[in-house]
């Protein structure tokens, strides 16, 4: 939460000329209400199911850039069709930093416990090893630009050069 899913996945898919799909805002689309009023309805789990749901609809799309929720490598088989689906990067980001982007957002349902600097460390601490174990690219993000980030990942996935099946993917994760 909070490393800049959204905006770089945003610029890089302008970028490369590709559709960008945020799994999040899908799920919002499909159900017509917000990510907390489903965790309040459904709670963590029926939100998970919904963001598989979604996740599994970009097999066997091309020229794509998907931003998907932080959690969505929680489940195995989301881990298994991230990597079907083409390059995974992971915007890394510090808990510190991502608790100062996201410390007035009311959107995001696992940090409106009591302590949400807290909450962010359990959660990065806990999801790292899967992050890592899905991507093709780590970019820290910092403090750096979104052009820059853009560029990075354009320049380590080779996109926007000719591929030998010509078919290019990226999925960002947080």
């Amino acid at each position: 939460m909070g490393a800049g899913k959204s905006t770089v996945g945003k610029a890089l898919a302008k970028h490369l000329s590709w559709e960008f799909t945020d799994t999040d805002h899908l799920i919002e689309h499909q159900t017509g209400v917000s990510i907390p009023v489903i965790f309040e309805i459904e709670g963590e789990a029926g939100f998970r199911r919904r963001e598989s749901t979604a996740l599994a609809s970009f097999l066997g799309c091309d020229k794509q850039v998907i931003a998907t929720g932080g959690g969505i490598v929680l489940a195995p088989e989301n881990r298994e069709i991230l990597k079907q689906i083409g390059a995974v990067v992971y915007l890394s980001a510090s808990a510190s930093e991502l608790y100062q982007r996201t410390r007035l957002d009311k959107n995001r349902p696992l940090l409106q416990g009591p302590n949400p600097r807290r909450k962010i460390e359990e959660l990065l601490a806990a999801r790292l090893p899967l992050y890592k174990e899905c991507a093709d690219v780590v970019i820290e993000t910092g403090r750096q630009p979104v052009y820059q980030i853009v560029q990075k990942i354009s320049h380590a996935l080779k996109l926007g050069q000719k591929t030998p099946d010509n078919e290019q993917k990226a999925t960002g994760t947080e």
